[in-house]
């Protein structure tokens, strides 16, 4: 297992800096927009499936555990926050992933100095868009089988209690997948590639995914996590993962 968590949460923080260079500006703004209004709609229908899954975890207790609903409460909001986080997240994507691959590739240009054969301009993103959608529909499949296990954990008493760390570490490796299969994706490089190059470089990709999947659920930064993700997965990709697929293919 190669990687490393820390140098993987900073590329989020990287990305996050990089949100006003020039070149790419454009690129951050025409899905920052659509994020904002996205996370406006779904803020307060999730937060009501929150408070819902909160109340009924802690109600499962029995009476000589009721002293842990002090610590799994805090703990169901904030991991409840990130299960529904990737959610609403995932609908976003699921409409601007074409511009998001779009800004992947101008930021891979401006790090590695060399032109993609990839997207070019607005137009062309707006022709992917099916194919944009297909392929977030196939991380959808990917992710539901797993989630499915881990809600059923939710609901078993007494096991339940592990279940914010498993919403959290399966968050934290899909938002590695989701993010990571931009710059991938340019280069038409399937799925199971991404998930390859994601398992080779597992703590940096859990350490990106985990930042990505925590500030997805708080409110108003989560407004600006995506384009932050972008270029924070397309880092990756060229610092660690880059080399060892380009040299295979």
């Amino acid at each position: 297992m190669q990687g490393n968590v820390v140098t993987g949460a900073g590329y989020f923080f990287r990305g996050l800096s990089m949100l006003t260079n020039r070149g790419i500006r454009l690129f951050v703004l025409i899905p920052l927009l659509a994020n904002i209004g996205f996370f406006l709609l779904l803020g307060g229908i999730a937060w009501g499936y929150i408070v819902t899954i909160n109340d009924y975890v802690t109600g499962t207790l029995p009476d000589w555990l009721n002293f842990l609903s002090w610590i799994l409460m805090p703990l169901m909001w904030i991991m409840g926050g990130l299960a529904t986080g990737y959610l609403s997240t995932f609908l976003v994507l699921l409409i601007t992933s074409p511009f998001h691959s779009l800004l992947a590739e101008k930021v891979e240009e401006q790090v590695t100095g060399q032109s993609l054969p990839a997207l070019e301009g607005v137009g062309a993103a707006l022709a992917e868009i099916p194919r944009g959608i297909g392929r977030e529909v196939r991380k959808l499949l990917y992710y539901l089988p797993k989630a499915l296990i881990v809600l059923i954990v939710s609901f078993i008493p007494g096991v339940n209690a592990l279940s914010p760390v498993l919403w959290f570490l399966l968050g934290a490796w899909m938002m590695s997948l989701q993010f990571v299969d931009y710059p991938m994706d340019n280069r038409r490089l399937p799925f199971r590639e991404v998930r390859d190059a994601c398992g080779a470089r597992r703590l940096s990709s859990m350490g990106f995914g985990g930042v990505v999947a925590f500030v997805s659920g708080v409110p108003l930064l989560n407004m600006i996590v995506i384009p932050a993700a972008v270029i924070g997965a397309t880092l990756l990709w060229c610092d660690e993962m880059r080399p060892a697929v380009i040299g295979r293919t």
